[in-house]
């Protein structure tokens, strides 16, 4: 039996979620593969909103976006993505269905840049207050990192204090491999 890794879980269960027409968020853009993934998902009548503070990582996922033919949905800003509640036009806020975030560095870039729990935590609380009912935020924390696991254990404490009668909150940590992404999914509930 093949095993889908947790990048193609999370895929596979936003392409069930996200319409045409949709509103998405990649909180970290890095090369585009989940940018160009969520601008397929809501095609031409929505819109995807995607940051990061690299501008190789931009430029890297709009030549992916051109090749592809799908720049039109999407506008990135060379920005953190704890700006994300300033950036995104309020006609939109409390109407997004899906937030992507890979946490870490810029794959193929410089492993020194890296994602911090200090802004990671701002852009998700950030990220909460643009969800729509039943929107959610994906998170996926590499921890193979310097500073990756202390990240990852940051954002899972924050987790735990959510307010479980308004969000769903599922957590994967495979077993047994200490430097193996983890997957934090946040549901706000209808």
């Amino acid at each position: 039996m093949a095993r889908f890794s947790l990048v193609q879980q999370v895929h596979q269960l936003l392409a069930r979620l996200l319409q045409p027409g949709d509103i998405a968020i990649d909180a970290t853009v890095g090369n585009g593969h989940d940018t160009l993934f969520l601008a397929r998902c809501v095609g031409a009548g929505g819109k995807v909103y995607g940051f990061d503070i690299q501008q190789q990582a931009l430029d890297s996922a709009w030549q992916r976006l051109e090749q592809a033919g799908e720049t039109g949905p999407v506008s990135l800003y060379h920005a953190g993505h704890e700006t994300m509640r300033f950036v995104v036009p309020a006609s939109v806020q409390g109407r997004v269905r899906a937030v992507m975030f890979n946490l870490g560095y810029l794959p193929g870039g410089d492993k020194g840049r890296t994602t911090s729990a200090s802004t990671t935590l701002a852009a998700l609380q950030a990220a909460l207050g643009l969800l729509a009912p039943g929107g959610v935020i994906s998170l996926l924390a590499y921890t193979g990192h310097p500073g990756g696991r202390d990240e990852a254990e940051l954002v899972k404490s924050w987790s735990a204090t959510l307010a479980l009668d308004l969000f769903e909150v599922i957590l994967e940590v495979p077993p047994g491999m200490e430097s193996a992404p983890e997957w934090l999914w946040i549901r706000r509930r209808r």
